[in-house]
């Protein structure tokens, strides 16, 4: 295998270890790493997000550059890691994308459809109608003006739903029939993919030190900064696990083990709705056991 011309790609759920092993491998083979997780993005949440700090010689893209009071879509992603991949590439390194938000993987993949851009103003009132009568009805609604869109996504996924609302209601196109456009960037012979399926009680324990890492390195301080910002409630950035929790705790309605509890099971749940998309979306990927198995150059030969 002629690694050199190869994107590598390593996914899996929060706290798998993908951030290490991304790291090493980059540093045996001449990569540099590219972020592919949508919260990493965020400036001001390092320490929520278990953003890597970048102590090595590697270099780092997208992590920590965008402000908590900016949404930032799938699309913006898509665009910046081409043109990243395209500047490592040219300077003879190798792309690795790290990271555990599906959606982002699946765009540079399969391409992403070109879906006309839809003004703020008509997408907030469509948000204001959902928030009115809420997830189950407005998924009903969704359904009677586009009933290809059946069976595509979990119905109790709002922000599918939204999107795939505005998209029917604002170009008069299904985005199953915009998906079907899409044209991709490259073959799939250009990539290698990895999925991190690590052990269900270890991914746990990890995820329990996570949180206790977390606290000891002032998260409190951390969320503080985050309230004072006074970001909006519908920006993506209040999606983060913890906000809520810590926030809570500040405010003395919880005890620190309570907010330590509440967090873990949180991540937890995302850890496994993070894996059960991936087994869905991700057949073609290798899925393996990082505890077990070592990235290096001889693992792709």
């Amino acid at each position: 295998m002629d690694i050199q011309s190869k994107i590598i790609l390593i996914s899996g759920p929060t706290a798998s270890g993908k951030s290490e092993q991304a790291d090493k491998l980059a540093m045996k083979i001449g990569g540099e790493i590219i972020n592919a997780d949508s919260m990493q993005v965020y400036k001001e949440l390092k320490i929520l997000t278990a953003r890597p700090s970048n102590n090595s010689k590697i270099k780092y893209h997208l992590y920590g550059f965008l402000s908590v009071k900016k949404n930032f879509s799938t699309g913006e992603w898509l665009k910046l890691t081409l043109v990243k991949i395209k500047q490592i590439k040219a300077k003879g390194k190798i792309p690795i994308l790290v990271g555990g938000t599906g959606l982002y993987f699946k765009s540079l993949v399969d391409g992403l459809a070109k879906i006309p851009n839809i003004p703020l103003k008509f997408r907030n009132s469509i948000r204001i109608e959902h928030s009115k009568i809420g997830q189950k009805k407005f998924y009903k609604k969704l359904l009677k003006i586009d009933p290809k869109i059946k069976n595509h996504f979990n119905p109790q996924d709002s922000q599918r739903t939204l999107r795939a609302y505005e998209i029917k209601k604002f170009t008069k196109v299904s985005m199953i029939d915009w998906f079907k456009k899409t044209k991709k960037h490259f073959e799939n012979k250009d990539f290698i993919k990895i999925y991190f399926d690590i052990p269900r009680n270890i991914l746990i324990d990890r995820i329990n030190k996570r949180v206790d890492r977390m606290f000891a390195s002032d998260v409190e301080k951390e969320v503080k900064k985050f309230n004072s910002l006074k970001v909006k409630k519908d920006n993506s950035a209040n999606k983060v696990i913890g906000i809520r929790e810590i926030d809570e705790y500040l405010k003395k309605k919880a005890t620190l083990l309570e907010t330590k509890e509440k967090i873990s099971i949180k991540t937890r749940q995302y850890a496994k709705r993070q894996s059960t998309w991936s087994r869905k979306h991700m057949s073609s990927w290798q899925f393996i056991d990082p505890l077990n198995v070592v990235l290096t150059r001889k693992f792709f030969k």
